[in-house]
C-alpha cells in the first residue's frame, strides 16, 4: 500500500543525505517535497501540516544543520515525527476477564469476519483458548464462512438458530465458553453497507450486555479518508478501544493508515495484511515508519521467520551451505518458506536499504516467474536435482516439456543455480546482504521467461 510513498520520500530524503552540509532552502525544498508526497498519498491535510512544522522546526532549531552529518539526522527527525504520527494511547490488546470478550465491529466487507478468525489464531498463539462467536443474523453466508474459517484453526464456532436476536446470540456463546472452558470470546458483529441510526443503537445494546473488555473497529485502510470519518462514527456511538486495519496489502495510497490515528485518537492494534488467517500483524509504529522509510523491519522479519521456519530444517540447510550441497530441492523448499512469510516482495522491503528493491522483487511474482521456476524444478527427477550436471540436451528438453516452459527458461535456471548456491552461503554468513537479495530476485527473474 505504501509503495508510491516509499519510493517518492525515499527519493527525497536521500537527497539530502546524499550531501556534505544541508541548507535552511534544502530542508525547505525538501519539507515541500514530503508535503506533495503525503497529501497525494491522501494522509489528512492538518495531519500533513502539522507534521510538516515539527519536522522543520526540530531540523532548523537545533543547530542541525551545522553538522555534516545534518542529511542523517534530518532523515531521523522524519522517522521520529512519523513513528509519533502513527501512535496513539494504549496498543496493548487486553485479555482480561474469564472469558475475555473481544467484539469486533465495522461496516460491512470491512473484513469483520475474517479479522475475527485472524484475532482467534492470535490468541491460540498466546496460549489462550477462543471461542468465535457468529453474532450476525441477517447474513447466514457470515456464519457459514466464520464456522469454515473455525474449522480450519481448530478453534470452536458458535451459532444460534435462525431468527435469534443479536444480544441473545452473544449472550448464549458467552455461557457456550464458560460451558466449555474457553477463556476468549470474539464476537464477530453485523455490520451495514452505510452507517445507520440502527446499526448503532445494536452496537451499543451488544456493548452493553456483554461488556467487553476490547471493541475493535475493523476498517478497510483501502476506503481513504472514508476510513477516519467511519471510526469517528463508531468512537461516538461505543467505546472504541483500538483498530484493525484490513486489505493493507492493497495498492490504494495508504493515507487513512497514517492519519486516522492522529484524527480519532484511537490506537490502531493490528494490520491486516492478506487473506489468510495468519496475515495479521500485531501493529508497531516504529516498524511500520522504517518500511515506508526504506530503513527496513528487522524485527518482523525474525518473527515471521521463527514462525515459518523450523529449527532442525535450518540447522541442517546451514550445513549444507557450508558443504556445498545446496540442491535444486533445497532452493525449492526455500522458495515455499518465502511464500509463506508473506512472499519475495515483503521480505525484501523490511531488509533495511533493500526498500527500492521490493518493486522488483513484486514484478517477478507477479510476473509468474517464481511459479515458473517452482514448475521447471518440479519437472526435473530427484537425480537431476541433486546433480545438475546430468542435464543433458534431452533431459532439458523433457523438463521444458513437462513443465510447460521453453528450453531457454530451463537453460537460465540452470546457468543460475551454480550463482545461486553462492548467494546463499553469503545469507548464511550475514555478508553480502544487497548483492545476495539482488541475486535472488535475479535467479527467480532469470528462471523464468522475460
Amino acid at each position: 500500500m505504501f509503495d508510491a510513498l516509499s519510493e517518492r520520500l525515499r527519493k527525497t530524503l536521500g537527497s539530502l543525505t546524499g550531501r556534505g552540509r544541508v541548507s535552511e532552502a534544502d530542508v525547505d525544498a525538501a519539507m515541500r517535497e514530503v508535503r506533495l508526497a503525503l497529501l497525494e498519498a491522501d494522509v489528512n491535510f492538518k495531519v500533513v501540516r502539522d507534521f510538516i512544522t515539527r519536522v522543520r522546526e526540530r531540523a532548523v532549531g537545533a543547530n542541525i544543520l551545522e553538522s555534516l552529518t545534518a542529511g542523517q539526522q534530518v532523515v531521523g527527525i522524519v522517522n521520529e515525527e512519523l513513528t509519533s504520527l502513527l501512535s496513539a494511547r494504549d496498543r496493548t490488546f487486553h485479555l482480561q476477564g474469564n472469558p475475555a470478550v473481544v467484539m469486533l465491529v465495522g461496516l460491512q466487507g470491512s473484513g469483520k469476519t475474517t479479522s475475527a478468525a485472524k484475532l482467534a489464531r492470535h490468541c491460540v498463539k498466546l496460549g489462550r483458548r477462543p471461542l468465535l462467536v457468529a453474532a450476525d443474523p441477517y447474513r447466514p453466508a457470515a456464519a457459514d464462512q466464520l464456522a469454515t474459517l473455525g474449522a480450519a484453526l481448530d478453534v470452536p464456532v458458535y451459532r444460534a438458530p435462525s431468527g435469534t436476536l443479536v444480544v441473545a446470540i452473544a449472550q448464549a456463546g458467552l455461557e457456550a465458553a464458560r460451558r466449555t472452558a474457553r477463556d476468549v470470546v470474539i464476537v464477530d458483529t453485523a455490520g451495514r453497507l452505510t452507517i445507520d441510526e440502527a446499526l448503532m443503537a445494536e452496537i451499543a445494546a451488544l456493548s452493553s450486555a456483554v461488556q467487553p473488555v476490547e471493541t475493535l473497529l475493523v476498517v478497510d485502510a483501502m476506503t481513504g479518508q472514508e476510513a477516519v470519518a467511519v471510526a469517528q462514527a463508531f468512537a461516538a456511538v461505543v467505546p472504541i478501544n483500538g483498530l484493525i486495519l484490513t486489505k493493507i496489502d492493497g495498492d490504494a495510497r495508504g493515507g487513512a493508515a497514517l492519519s486516522i490515528s492522529a484524527v480519532t485518537g484511537l490506537p490502531v492494534k493490528f494490520l491486516g495484511t492478506g487473506e489468510k488467517t495468519d496475515a495479521l500483524e500485531v501493529f508497531h509504529p516504529d516498524r511500520l515508519a522504517g518500511r515506508i522509510l526504506g530503513m527496513g523491519d528487522v524485527l518482523t522479519l525474525v518473527e515471521r521467520a521463527q514462525e515459518t521456519f523450523d529449527a532442525g530444517q535450518a540447522s541442517k540447510l546451514e550445513e549444507k551451505l557450508r558443504k556445498s550441497q545446496f540442491t535444486l530441492d533445497d532452493f525449492l523448499d526455500q522458495l515455499q518458506q518465502v511464500q509463506k512469510m508473506g512472499g519475495l516482495s515483503q521480505i525484501v522491503g523490511m531488509l533495511p536499504g533493500m526498500g527500492g528493491m521490493a518493486k522488483q522483487a513484486e514484478d517477478a511474482v507477479n510476473r509468474g516467474e517464481i511459479r515458473r521456476t517452482e514448475a521447471i524444478i518440479r519437472a526435473m527427477t530427484q537425480r537431476e536435482r541433486r546433480d545438475t550436471n546430468v542435464l543433458n540436451a534431452s533431459r532439458r528438453r523433457r523438463i521444458a516439456s513437462g513443465s510447460g516452459t521453453s528450453l531457454p527458461d530451463v537453460n537460465r535456471l540452470v546457468k543460475q543455480f551454480g550463482e545461486m548456491q553462492k548467494l546463499m552461503k553469503q545469507f548464511s554468513g550475514g555478508a553480502g546482504r544487497r548483492s545476495a537479495a539482488a541475486g535472488l530476485i535475479g535467479a527467480t527473474r532469470k528462471g523464468g521467461t522475460r
